[in-house]
């Protein structure tokens, strides 16, 4: 069974910065490309961050720079560093495996971010 869970978010000042975590098993972690999606209240899932099974990875132009992905294959973890945060940023970040440029097929339960003063 595949299994996705995420872990670190929370409440941060605008301008702060927090790190996630996404534990994956039930799969070969290292040959999957795995991506990060938020969803805020109201609005459509929206991708964030994606990093291929060689590392690569992968940005939309609303978070590229303050947005960092990386995984550790030893760890069957990914991760998403998220800096200068703004409270647009506030939503429930969620792992997906299967697509790194994209809504993979498979998701975790996600983690709230809540960006406020």
């Amino acid at each position: 069974e595949v299994l996705l869970v995420e872990s670190g978010g929370g409440l941060v000042q605008p301008g702060g910065s927090l790190t996630l975590s996404c534990v994956a098993s039930g799969f070969s972690f290292e040959i999957y490309p795995m991506s990060w999606v938020r969803q805020a209240p109201g609005k459509e899932l929206e991708w964030v961050s994606g990093v291929s099974s060689l590392g690569s990875t992968y940005y939309p132009d609303s978070v590229k720079g303050r947005f960092t992905i990386s995984r550790d294959n030893a760890k069957n973890t990914v991760y998403l560093q998220l800096n200068s945060l703004n409270i647009n940023d506030t939503a429930m970040y969620i792992c997906t495996k299967g697509d790194a440029r994209g809504i993979g097929a498979q998701r975790g339960q996600g983690t709230q971010v809540t960006v406020s003063s």
